[in-house]
């Protein structure tokens, strides 16, 4: 919706967490800098699938979460977390 008395838009959205990353510098780009965002956390939903499976959703997103922070796309099991005395 347009602001009253102004060329200025207001455009309210909910977006997911992990499509937000990089919104800000796509956005100046297609823009020519005329445009910013403003985030605010909404609310969150739980996901029904597993994020043990990797071909579930909420196993996708997990590895593309260990993808985007540099970890090893595969979790370790347990076993390697335990102490070994």
């Amino acid at each position: 919706m347009q602001r009253p008395g102004t060329p200025l838009y207001t455009v309210k959205a909910y977006l997911p967490v992990i499509e937000s990353f990089g919104l800000s510098s796509t956005l100046w780009a297609s823009t020519s800098s005329q445009a910013f965002p403003q985030l605010i956390f909404d609310h969150w939903e739980m996901m029904s699938s597993d994020p043990i499976n990797p071909g579930s959703p909420a196993g996708k997103l997990v590895a593309e979460i260990r993808r985007r922070k540099g970890l090893e796309e595969q979790m370790k099991p347990l076993s390697e977390y335990e102490d070994k005395l």
